[in-house]
């Protein structure tokens, strides 16, 4: 039907359910839907949901003898290793490898129940899988993130940095997503966490094992 010329459009007003929301909040609605097979995770990295596998045996060896190492350095005081947890900050999600966050882990979930939030993490861990994706989410992406959730040390322990490198990252600035301390040494080369409940716990062959070259 053809309107009259004096007929003044009428402005359709949009329920608030359907009014636009944000990219994060999308992305958040998305992550929190997710269905994955067993032996993937998922995780909110700088705008986009990230979907990767868990990793080979090398990967998973590594894990293991730091985690075993790490509870044992850690189980007289009132921190734990957590792994296969989601540490949310805002509406991004991230499933770090291993984790240290209060044993007493209660009081420091989000009110949804979906993970650990970030400002309760005081360490988290990840060992650098194969393909330049993963790599560049663990050595680019992942740091700032971490940096940006204000997460005071990160350890990277990559096989696939020339023969092998542990790299300690302290002192983040959240506004910047950067940390401003770095120390990255090659495997066999003993480096300490300088901080927090894990201080003095040393990265040493027995984890890594020595340098692959």
């Amino acid at each position: 039907m053809t309107a009259l010329a004096h007929e003044v459009p009428t402005r359709t007003e949009v329920p608030e359910a359907m009014s636009p929301i944000s990219l994060d909040e999308a992305l958040w609605q998305a992550w929190k839907s997710l269905e994955l097979p067993e032996g993937f995770r998922a995780e909110i990295v700088e705008g986009f949901i990230e979907v990767s596998p868990t990793g080979r045996s090398s990967h998973a060896r590594i894990i293991n003898r730091l985690r075993r190492l790490l509870e044992k350095y850690l189980e007289e005081g009132d921190y734990a290793v957590h792994h296969d947890w989601n540490v949310i900050h805002g509406l991004k999600a991230w499933v770090p490898d291993l984790f240290i966050a209060p044993e007493e882990d209660e009081e420091h979930l989000t009110e949804d129940g979906l993970g650990f939030a970030a400002s309760a993490v005081k360490l988290v861990v990840e060992v650098v899988s194969p393909g330049h994706e993963n790599q560049q989410r663990d050595r680019v992406r992942k740091r700032r993130a971490y940096a940006g959730a204000g997460i005071p040390v990160y350890l990277l322990i990559d096989d696939h940095d020339q023969h092998g490198t542990v790299t300690v990252l302290t002192s983040p600035s959240p506004g910047e997503g950067t940390y401003a301390a770095e120390t990255r040494v090659p495997y066999g080369t003993v480096v300490e966490i300088p901080e927090g409940p894990a201080k003095g716990f040393a990265i040493t062959e027995e984890i890594t094992g020595p340098c692959q070259g």
